[in-house]
Parts: C-alpha cells; sequence; structure tokens
C-alpha cells in the first residue's frame, strides 16, 4: 500500500515538474521572439569618436624634419628610417602624385588634406620597417584605416609606375653589372641570391 502511494506521489511531482518546464520554455520563447505586430527595436549605430589629429602640423613637421632646406635629420638618419637615399625617396614622390589618390585635396569642410609627402612616407615606413599601421599617428596625424588605404594604394601605384622598369626579371647584363658592383665595394666575387663565399679564401675559417 505505501509502495503504491509513493510511487503515485512521484508521478505528480513528475507531472508538476513538466508542466513548469513547459511554462519556462513557454517564457523563454515569448522573450526571444517579439510579437509579429512589434517590430523588433532598432540599435543605435555606434559612433566613432573624432579626434581632431591637426594632420597641417603634421605635415609641417615632417617637411621640417625631412625635407626643408635645412632639415633637421641628415642624409645618414634618413637613410637609416627609410631605408633608401631622400633624392631615391623624392623620385617617387614624383611619380606616385601623378595618381589622384596621393595628391593634396579638400575635405567636405574645406580643410586640406594630407601632403603626398606624408601618404608616401606612412606607406613606406611601414613597409621598410614593418611598423603597425597605427605607429606613427602621432607623428604623421594619419589615422590606422588611413594609413592601411595609402599602403594598399602606394603598392599599386609604384607597381604601375615602375613595373616595367624595375620589377622583372634580371637579365645576364644585369647580373654582370650586379657582380662587378659587388666586388668593387666589397674587394671580393658575390654570389646572387646566396651568402655561400666558401669560394674565397678566409685565413680565419675554423677548422676541425
Amino acid at each position: 500500500m505505501s509502495s503504491s502511494t509513493s510511487s503515485g506521489a512521484d508521478e505528480e511531482h513528475i507531472q508538476k515538474f513538466d508542466q513548469v518546464l513547459q511554462q519556462f520554455y513557454q517564457i523563454v520563447e515569448a522573450i526571444d521572439e517579439p510579437e509579429p505586430d512589434q517590430p523588433r527595436p532598432r540599435r543605435r549605430p555606434i559612433k566613432k569618436a573624432y579626434i581632431r589629429r591637426d594632420r597641417e602640423a603634421g605635415a609641417l613637421r615632417l617637411y621640417e624634419d625631412y625635407f626643408a632646406e635645412n632639415p633637421v635629420y641628415t642624409d645618414a638618419i634618413f637613410r637609416s628610417r627609410f631605408r633608401m637615399c631622400r633624392p631615391l625617396f623624392l623620385r617617387i614622390v614624383d611619380k606616385v602624385q601623378s595618381d589622384p589618390y596621393f595628391q593634396q585635396q579638400e575635405d567636405a569642410t574645406g580643410r586640406p588634406g594630407f601632403t603626398p609627402l606624408q601618404k608616401c612616407t606612412i606607406a613606406i615606413r611601414m613597409l621598410a620597417n614593418g611598423g603597425a599601421a597605427d605607429q606613427y599617428d602621432e607623428y604623421l596625424r594619419i589615422a590606422e584605416s588611413t594609413s592601411l588605404d595609402c599602403m594598399r594604394r602606394f603598392c599599386a601605384v609604384v607597381i604601375q609606375r615602375f613595373g616595367t622598369e624595375y620589377l622583372r626579371r634580371p637579365t645576364p647584363a644585369d647580373y654582370q653589372r650586379l657582380m662587378a658592383m659587388h666586388e668593387a665595394k666589397h674587394g671580393f666575387p658575390g654570389m646572387l641570391g646566396s651568402l655561400d663565399c666558401m669560394h674565397w679564401a678566409w685565413k680565419n675559417c675554423p677548422v676541425a
């Protein structure tokens, strides 16, 4: 008698638990799915904070540091930071700025945009030093997204302007000229594409 009574009580508890569980599922579905007559509330778009970077000051500082008549930094410092000499950089800027993107333009408010020197500097410094896109923001006043855009456009324009002249396979005459330049500068013949110099006698070569 007691066993039948306990089993009946257990079944009653199980039925009550199932009812509560079904009610819980109904509440969750009602929360997740709004009524058809009530449209979903629109989320407010997240607005990015506007930072007035004063790009004019960045352009002036860059010019005075590297491109003025008496620049702050010497040619040796320029070469170590840009991985090229100043005349070569200016030649690249002159060719690249024929593209409309690298020409200085005004924004919607009438303020002058970035100069060709700023755009080419951020692209070459990123490529030469492997820096992050926002690494030179404090100095050149260029945001991360603009820096990445400059680098992509710069690479495309350089390929377009210099591809046929420099981005090609070297000819046998190029090989001979490069090896002659290497021997004239270092005093021994070199090997293109390899650091192996075992053909050159080295008095300090370790022996077993």
